[in-house]
């Protein structure tokens, strides 16, 4: 429910005003003086103010202040029996909405009411679609082939319709936060707000400012009234990314937001109910958290009310192809590069990886690749050196089982052993020939061959 304060200093005026507001289903709060009103705001965070000009102990201009500083998305709407051009013109230079003389029609201001929530609810969604822009959602962002991720998507398939809370599981890296973005996507609430928070990132007076927000002057930076993250997920989704890393006082917190679906700003009186689904993840089970006593039986039991687990790379190792395609085709066309493929030799070195990072690192891999490569397809030289020294073997059979290129595989060992021979040398060209066993102008060939820079004062080797 909308909540809207009227200030008049005429009783008549302020039931009037409030027995048509309620009729229109708002909550309404009245104050017959700047001094009540500022209480009130102090207490009470309101979507709308209508206020007099002429108040017995000042200007109603200074309310519009006053609102403006504390919660500037707050609307304001001024009337007068006294209007003058000049004092419209001050009252919508400091932010008024609108400006309407006494006496007025109700419809008039019934519908001036609306329009500026309207616009205050166009403005609110329009800072929601600007945090999503250029974020995909739904499945389509989870990539995998594996019998690990088709499971993975059955199961967020079947619970996204439901309203109940989720616990998604699994390592650092592995996605669980686009695991929770796919639920929300598919669930009724998809035209609402997904709003996530990293709970192990914010102290804990941080954190319950950031999800419950706060009252203005609650504490020494509290300039302004502030929603909190419960509140800009309302009718929508919240993901706690690393629950398991608040505090028992923190827990104790959300515990009680979830079972009574309420919340009460920092420094504030009222309750706010407030309909949000809960997401979170962890990459520490909190099952052993519960044990060593770090956590909350309680709020384990009412945060894993679905478990979800997202596979290390490690168990779904037939998805890295596809994952380093997807990534290459993101990354060129972000780069604007026209980096084609990523060839087969490099392909054997990522296939072999163990991936301890997960996907997060094969992303970070692939990136750095694209970036680096000149030509039009991903050489292993492009890949880290710890990478590149996993790939060469001398195994030609388990070679041959991941589509062997012969000039490839020889262009990878060649291009490894110039870096290690430069490097051993500091960049001395002539030593580096005498280790290689070649000349000099056939060191200079192969530099230019596989686009080695050489730094001589420095004796490095990129």
């Amino acid at each position: 429910m909308r909540r809207i304060l009227v200030v008049d200093d005429e009783q008549s005026m302020r039931e009037l005003l409030a027995i048509m507001l309620r009729k229109e289903g708002f909550e309404v709060l009245a104050a017959e003086s700047r001094a009540v009103a500022a209480a009130v705001l102090a207490q009470r965070p309101v979507d709308l103010v209508i206020t007099d000009v002429r108040l017995p102990d000042g200007d109603g201009i200074e309310i519009l202040r006053h609102v403006k500083a504390a919660s500037p998305d707050t609307v304001v709407i001024v009337m007068t029996a006294y209007g003058t051009t000049e004092s419209a013109v001050a009252a919508l230079k400091l932010g008024a909405h609108d400006y309407i003389l006494k006496p007025f029609d109700v419809d008039e201001l019934r519908i001036v009411v609306r329009n500026a929530l309207e616009r205050q609810d166009l403005r609110e969604e329009n800072l929601r679609l600007k945090r999503e822009t250029g974020r995909a959602h739904g499945l389509e962002q989870l990539v995998g082939v594996s019998p690990a991720m088709a499971g993975l998507f059955e199961l967020v398939r079947s619970i996204a319709p439901t309203t109940s809370t989720v616990l998604v599981t699994g390592e650092s890296g592995t996605g669980k936060e686009l695991v929770a973005r796919a639920i929300h996507a598919l669930s009724p609430r998809r035209e609402g707000p997904f709003v996530s928070v990293n709970c192990g990132a914010l102290p804990d007076t941080l954190l319950e400012s950031e999800l419950f927000g706060h009252m203005k002057g609650a504490f020494t930076d509290a300039h302004q009234n502030k929603k909190g993250l419960f509140e800009a997920a309302q009718r929508g989704t919240l993901f706690l990314d690393e629950v398991g890393e608040t505090s028992p006082p923190m827990q104790v917190k959300l515990l009680r937001a979830l079972q009574e679906r309420k919340i009460r700003r920092v420094g504030g009186t009222d309750e706010l109910e407030v309909d949000v689904r809960v997401i979170s993840a962890t990459n520490v089970p909190l099952e052993t958290l519960v044990r060593e006593r770090r956590f909350r039986e309680d709020l384990f039991y009412r945060l894993q009310v679905i478990p979800i687990r997202t596979p290390p790379l490690r168990e779904r190792r037939e998805d890295i192809p596809l994952l380093a395609e997807h990534f290459r085709k993101r990354f060129s066309q972000e780069m604007g590069k026209k980096v084609l493929k990523v060839s087969e030799a490099a392909m054997q070195i990522l296939a072999r990886h163990s991936w301890p990072g997960n996907v997060r690192e094969l992303e970070n891999v692939v990136e750095r690749a694209v970036a680096l490569e000149s030509s039009e397809a991903i050489l292993p030289e492009r890949l880290p050196d710890a990478l590149q020294g996993e790939g060469v073997h001398t195994g030609a059979e388990e070679e041959l089982g991941f589509g062997f290129s012969l000039d490839e595989h020889l262009r990878a060992i060649e291009s490894r052993y110039l870096r290690q021979a430069l490097r051993k040398s500091g960049g001395e060209r002539a030593e580096a020939a005498r280790l290689l066993g070649v000349s000099v102008r056939s060191l200079r060939y192969l530099i230019q061959k596989h686009a080695v820079a050489v730094d001589p004062n420095q004796g490095e080797v990129t």
